[in-house]
């Protein structure tokens, strides 16, 4: 019998925080955080939003998820409103969670983007581990529970997640204009 091999090349990274993944497991969560990325609510306005859109859960069972989405660090008060005597917690996200699937027809596009950043991507990675390779290290030195773990990729999701922070903050930052203030 012939020998079969096949040339496979890295061509993504999935990042999974077990943490996160298992306070996902429950879809209806997952909901709530998308929710939550919008605007802050209390879990009144979220029981109201899902009643909206068909879904019959009490109030007690959405607090139940919020709180387990703000137990893994997903979901933030946002801020905390006197109301009648008692205290109105409103919630926020603090995480995207984006769980999608590119349609196989746009992956020449997708990778042709890749590749026109690349480049650059190589240059900030490159920055960074001159920059701060050394933390970089105490730091996957940290997240390694033992010293056969050490060939995980522990720098490789560092990075990834300096990346996704920064993109999240270039994301989310008020629009420069070029009109003058008044």
């Amino acid at each position: 019998m012939g020998e079969f091999t096949v040339d496979v090349q890295l061509t993504d990274i999935a990042v999974r925080d077990t943490n996160v993944s298992t306070a996902l497991e429950e879809p209806f969560r997952a909901m709530i955080l998308d929710m939550l990325a919008d605007s802050a609510m209390t879990v009144g306005e979220i029981h109201e939003e899902l009643e909206r859109r068909g879904f019959e859960r009490t109030e007690n069972t959405i607090r139940h998820h919020v709180n387990e989405l703000r137990d893994v660090g997903l979901v933030d008060i946002a801020r905390l409103e006197e109301r009648r005597g008692a205290t109105a917690k409103y919630y926020r996200a603090n995480t995207i969670v984006l769980s999608y699937a590119v349609p196989e027809a746009h992956d020449a596009a997708i990778d042709a983007m890749a590749a026109n950043v690349e480049p650059q991507v190589a240059d900030v990675v490159s920055h960074l581990q001159s920059e701060f390779g050394d933390e970089l290290a105490d730091i996957a030195s940290e997240m390694s529970p033992c010293e056969h773990c050490q060939t995980q990729k522990y720098e490789t999701y560092l990075l990834l997640t300096v990346l996704r922070r920064a993109f999240v903050r270039a994301r989310t930052r008020p629009e420069k204009t070029d009109e003058p203030a008044e």
